[in-house]
């Protein structure tokens, strides 16, 4: 298969139209899950598909490596191609790496402040401008509205969409929309979220907030329980 079949064919372009076309720039996503339910993997993804489309990423990991990031993309891209098929492997691996940043944070180093500069660090010295940020390791539960307002704005200036993870219990309250803590005191400020449930046979995954649509999709994702890369059911 082909980059661009590959890319048109993705069923990322169905989740994208189950929210309207997607996150969009400006914007914040969250994908929450319990422990294990493969939040980092559906970002990689995300990222992924930015990449195979010629876009630029910048992939914040909070308290893991950049290796252990690595890890993550070369083990769904080896997935990838073995699922589809593709052509070109060692052109396309590189092509997208060149779209790629990694910056990793200590858990007790991270600020938005300090993320903030490293992205203006990257536009004057790299000239690289991501079109989208994915973040692991976000601490939600000592998240304020002021701090998501800040994210946001890094999203506009950039314009940019910025994809995030949230980890959930079974036990936590959620609100009337379904939104568990420690997110949905947080939800004004976010115009996706996405939740992650294991049904005994996969992972899949339903839209809680769509933007500012009263009626969210039903929507009919998975993650594949073996390459934990997204597939449509049926």
């Amino acid at each position: 298969m082909l980059l661009k079949e590959l890319t048109e064919r993705s069923p990322m372009r169905v989740f994208e139209n189950s929210i309207h076309g997607g996150l969009g720039a400006g914007n914040l996503g969250v994908v929450v899950a319990r422990h294990g339910m493969g939040k980092t993997a559906f970002l990689v993804d995300i990222a992924l598909d930015d990449m195979m489309r010629g876009r630029k990423v910048l992939h914040v990991t909070i308290g893991r490596t950049i290796e252990h990031v690595r890890e993550y993309y070369d083990e769904i891209f080896r997935d990838l191609v073995e699922t589809t098929k593709l052509e070109d492997v060692g052109e396309v691996r590189r092509e997208i790496e060149s779209h790629r940043h990694i910056k990793a944070y200590l858990k007790d180093t991270f600020s938005i402040d300090h993320m903030r500069a490293h992205i203006a660090m990257l536009r004057e010295m790299m000239g690289f401008v991501p079109v989208a940020v994915v973040m692991d390791g976000y601490d939600f539960s000592a998240a304020t509205i002021e701090d998501l307002d800040e994210l946001r704005g890094i999203a506009e200036g950039l314009k940019a969409e910025i994809w995030l993870a949230a980890h959930t219990h079974r036990t936590d309250p959620r609100d009337e929309h379904g939104i568990p803590e420690p997110v949905a005191h947080l939800a004004s400020a976010l115009a996706v979220i996405v939740h992650m449930a294991h049904d005994g046979k996969a992972v899949n995954l339903s839209v809680l907030k769509d933007h500012d649509n009263p009626d969210v999709s039903n929507l009919s994702l998975a993650l594949d329980p073996t390459t934990m890369l997204l597939r449509q059911d049926g």
